[in-house]
């Protein structure tokens, strides 16, 4: 009885990874067509330039957070952190502001970069912020799964961030004499 249930848990196993959604092109490319009708030029060729990579790009459910053509050129970006840039700029859910909004002000929201985190705060008349950037353009994207809104900065990191690299540090310990 017991082979057949650790049978049954290996071949349950197998399926599930194997049944896992792939990225969908299309919802991709509706998206870049979106991200173009309002004028987000260079988050679509960061994007092409990483979904060209294999593996670069593995689910749906994401929200990107796009800063303008103007910041992206005041940014530098090496081909390395190109994947780092545009993950640490996507939350892995879909989310609309009207979502984002019923986050308490002081939210960390993670991003697809495991350890980095958004901080939301809703300041009302003042604007919907995420970290250092003010959302500018929301719901850009609504053609398709994945969601994006225009932001007036390139994101910096948060202080939780910082604070779990600080953590990972080791920190020799004190001898008692």
């Amino acid at each position: 009885m017991a082979l057949w249930f650790v049978l049954l848990l290996t071949l349950l196993t197998v399926c599930e990874s194997q049944s896992t959604t792939s990225f969908n092109q299309t919802d991709l490319q509706s998206a870049m067509t979106d991200m173009r009708s309002r004028s987000y030029y260079g988050f679509v060729i960061l994007l092409k330039i990483l979904n060209s990579l294999p593996n670069s790009l593995q689910n749906n459910d994401l929200t990107f957070l796009m800063p303008n053509d103007e910041e992206l050129s005041q940014f530098s970006i090496t081909p390395d952190q190109l994947h780092d840039f545009i993950l640490s700029h996507s939350i892995p859910t879909p989310l609309v502001l009207n979502h984002l909004l019923h986050f308490p002000n002081g939210s960390l929201v993670p991003t697809s970069v495991p350890s980095r985190v958004i901080s939301i705060t809703n300041s009302g008349r003042s604007g919907f912020f995420v970290n250092n950037a003010r959302i500018v353009t929301p719901n850009v994207c609504q053609s398709s799964v994945i969601r994006c809104h225009g932001i007036s900065a390139a994101l910096t990191l948060t202080a939780l961030f910082l604070l779990t690299e600080l953590q990972n540090l080791r920190i020799p310990q004190r001898t008692e004499k």
